[in-house]
């Protein structure tokens, strides 16, 4: 009877562990969701040229090779 309860148990936390992990993936998948939408609306404020939404300068000049 002791293994079966130690079963049962394990069960129940790996049932816990597997919603969490999609209550996680689900707030990951509306929080990638918003920021899509924000973009497309920054880039209809825009012009569509997508301007503003890097934050980086671009590159100077061509990068040099290195050695390996």
């Amino acid at each position: 009877m002791y293994e079966y309860e130690i079963q049962q148990a394990r069960a129940a936390e790996l049932l816990r562990r597997a919603a969490h992990e999609r209550l996680a993936r689900e707030a990951v998948r509306s929080r990638r969701a918003a920021r899509r939408e924000a973009a497309e609306r920054a880039a209809g404020r825009n012009g569509g040229t997508g301007e503003g939404e890097s934050h980086s300068a671009p590159p100077r000049g061509p990068r040099l090779a290195r050695p390996a």
